[in-house]
């Protein structure tokens, strides 16, 4: 995001800085009763104990760590495309299949296809990854949408490693779910990964957390952990102690600011450019904006949104399947640069 994160957790940086030793470190207290106390509230999660919270550098590395620890070379891992990239790279990196189960669009949103889902699943199968809420479609998943793929993954053996970082982010109606609560069977298969760095703009400091019930899971982690090494960012858990306990309020106003961007996207394209078709964003900050009607192939439409409309996106084919033609707006700016963003981007359609 292109805003300072909150004064609170400035502070408590300052604070630690002025204490001129930063080797190895554990996690305070207030890192894993504010995570704790702050799933139950936001996310209806009760009952997290705190031996099942492990330190990952950032969500990446976590989903990277469950590939590792559950699955073997020539595994399968499903994603469900159009989806976050790293999600493949990290597959393909650990020696593992990709299977794709694309997401369908119907009366205008998208949904995902459980048929499809069910059929993509053999004995080679090992786990799922979830994106919830979803990037870059920008879904928040129903409970009886979670509770479906749920039933499959049980039916079919099969773990969900769930990226869960946008959680926060909730700009619709749609409350956030997260997967593990939807039963005690989805609890047990479930690895979710969670972190302060979408929600307080904390990406910098290469911490999250995974979120592990099954101890069984969770002894398999931690082995993956020490494996690689993996050591406690000191200022990354100050950061998430006081973000989680003192950043709420922060959080309220960047949500009613993020939606007033969302709105202004809107209103803009649906006036000035209305062949530009947003998707509903009902979590995350990153609009998903269909621009088949602009009638160019996908490296015509990234150079044209690049050298002409002067802007950097995210090309749609970046996610995989079902990305073609589309592009992915970051609206987590002062409303000032997204205005000259539009208006950059009128002027070069109109020029067409």
């Amino acid at each position: 995001m292109d805003f300072a994160c909150p004064p609170e957790v400035v502070e408590a940086l300052k604070k630690r800085v002025a204490h001129p030793i930063y080797g190895y470190t554990v996690p305070t207290e207030g890192y894993h009763n504010g995570l704790i106390n702050w799933m139950e509230k936001r996310n209806g999660w009760s009952g997290i104990q705190k031996d099942w919270v492990l330190f990952t550098p950032g969500v990446v590395a976590g989903f990277s760590f469950a590939i590792q620890a559950y699955s073997q070379p020539g595994d399968k891992v499903i994603i469900q495309p159009p989806v976050y990239y790293p999600f493949k790279n990290q597959i393909l990196s650990n020696g593992r299949q990709v299977v794709v189960n694309p997401l369908k669009i119907v009366d205008g949103n998208y949904r995902m296809d459980f048929e499809d889902f069910e059929k993509k699943i053999d004995d080679k199968t090992k786990m799922i990854i979830l994106c919830s809420p979803h990037n870059p479609i920008g879904r928040v998943w129903k409970r009886d949408e979670l509770v479906r793929f749920a039933e499959i993954c049980e039916e079919k053996d099969i773990l969900i490693i769930s990226d869960e970082i946008h959680s926060d982010l909730i700009l619709g109606d749609i409350k956030h779910t997260p997967i593990a609560i939807v039963s005690e069977e989805a609890m047990q298969r479930t690895v979710t990964l969670v972190a302060v760095s979408k929600t307080f703009n904390l990406a910098g400091m290469s911490t999250a957390n995974a979120i592990i019930p099954n101890k069984k899971l969770r002894d398999a982690f931690k082995a993956v952990i020490g494996k690689n090494s993996t050591h406690n960012n000191v200022f990354g858990i100050i950061a998430q102690d006081a973000a989680y306990n003192h950043g709420e309020p922060w959080l309220e106003e960047l949500l009613e600011y993020l939606r007033g961007n969302l709105k202004y996207l809107k209103e803009f394209l649906a006036e000035k450019i209305p062949g530009l078709v947003v998707y509903p964003l009902e979590g995350t900050y990153l609009a998903w904006v269909d621009c088949t009607s602009l009638a160019m192939d996908d490296e015509k439409l990234n150079e044209f949104m690049l050298k002409k409309a002067k802007l950097w996106l995210d090309e749609g084919t970046l996610f995989g399947i079902g990305g073609s033609k589309f592009m992915r707006i970051n609206l987590a700016c002062p409303r000032s640069i997204l205005k000259r963003a539009l208006d950059s981007l009128e002027k070069a359609v109109n020029e067409l």
